[in-house]
């Protein structure tokens, strides 16, 4: 639901322009509830880098309508990172494919 609720209002709400482009890849909530790791990916480095920087800037915005969104008591506080889950992945894609390449060699 966090991840729903941040997604949309980053698209329709924010109008900074270090958050163009970005998308939300997942949230991890701790288990009280207090602290919320969102994952997001931009359209290269810099602009990832920036668009954390923005939505850090936007934090309690975003946690307000997460507030309203949710029908808990404690609404988390909200952390911004960059996933580097795609990256990694694509990584060893790479690797994979070299062994089948050297194993179709041999």
């Amino acid at each position: 639901m966090i991840r729903q609720v941040v997604a949309e209002a980053i698209l329709r709400d924010l109008r900074d322009p270090r958050i163009k482009l970005v998308t939300v890849t997942r949230v991890d909530v701790s288990g009280d509830l207090s602290h919320a790791r969102v994952y997001v990916i931009g359209h290269d480095e810099a602009a990832q880098d920036q668009a954390v920087v923005g939505l850090a800037s936007a934090a309690g915005f975003l946690r307000s309508r997460v507030a309203k969104a949710l029908a808990t008591r404690i609404v988390p506080d909200l952390t911004f990172v960059v996933d580097r889950g795609v990256e990694h992945a694509a990584r060893i894609d790479e690797i994979l494919a070299g062994l089948r390449r050297g194993k179709e060699e041999a």
